[in-house]
């Protein structure tokens, strides 16, 4: 892997150089997309992926307190809790081994029987609203930490607000594409890394942003290359 800009370097530190802004929250999304902008092959993520952007989402997710990711994604990519890691210990200093993930879920539907809540080294949070169902609600209260943010909808600013409140203010978001559009819009996305993978697809995949519009000025900080695959980071521009 090489960093092509703002400097060229060969095989640069993944850790600094995706290293979170001290003294401050910060919320960043990661997401994969091809050359035409598709945030998807088949539904999912993977076909887009390399062993550079592997790599990439491992250290993202050692450096965060918390990953989030809406309840769609979870059950698309088939998530689990985030398992610990050796090359994570000194990123992780201080802090539980692996990060918790946090769901967004409006309707709760999610395998709250599934690995996700099981034996975790951290307890799944799970976000939704007072709309949720009932009975649904009380069994998740059971298996997680529930958090309702809401009403009839997840409120992206009380999400952050409460995840924020538990010390995880480093915030990895990843996806899906509406989870992703609601942040932008409420003005809660500071950084997005984008691995642009060099394939075009067509079809109806969706953008990594998909739903409520959102117009966020964003700043190139650093682009790193591997087998053509581009890893960008934009960081949003500074209001005066």
């Amino acid at each position: 892997m090489r960093r092509i800009y703002p400097d060229f370097h060969d095989n640069p530190g993944i850790e600094q150089a995706y290293a979170y802004p001290e003294g401050r929250p910060w919320l960043r999304l990661n997401m994969v997309a091809s050359a035409d902008g598709g945030a998807w092959v088949d539904g999912r993520s993977g076909g887009l992926s390399s062993s550079g952007d592997k790599r990439i989402f491992g250290i993202l997710r050692g450096l965060a307190d918390v990953v989030l990711a809406g309840a769609q994604t979870v059950r698309t990519e088939g998530y689990g809790a985030v398992k610990p890691r050796e090359s994570w210990k000194s990123i992780r200093a201080g802090r539980p081994d692996a990060p918790p993930i946090a769901v967004i879920t409006r309707s709760l539907d999610l395998d709250l029987d599934g690995e996700l809540f099981g034996d975790a080294a951290s307890r799944t949070i799970v976000i939704t609203c007072e709309s949720a169902p009932t009975e649904r609600r009380k069994k998740a209260a059971g298996r997680c930490d529930l958090v309702i943010a809401g009403e009839e909808s997840v409120d992206m600013r009380v999400a952050v607000r409460e995840l924020h409140e538990r010390g995880l203010t480093r915030i990895l978001c990843e996806g899906g594409p509406r989870v992703n559009a609601e942040l932008s819009a409420d003005g809660l996305v500071d950084e997005l890394c984008l691995s642009v993978s060099p394939l075009l697809l067509g079809g109806g995949a969706a953008r990594i942003l998909n739903g409520t519009a959102a117009r966020v000025p964003m700043a190139l900080g650093q682009v790193l290359e591997e087998d053509g695959f581009l890893f960008c980071s934009y960081r949003r521009e500074e209001r005066p």
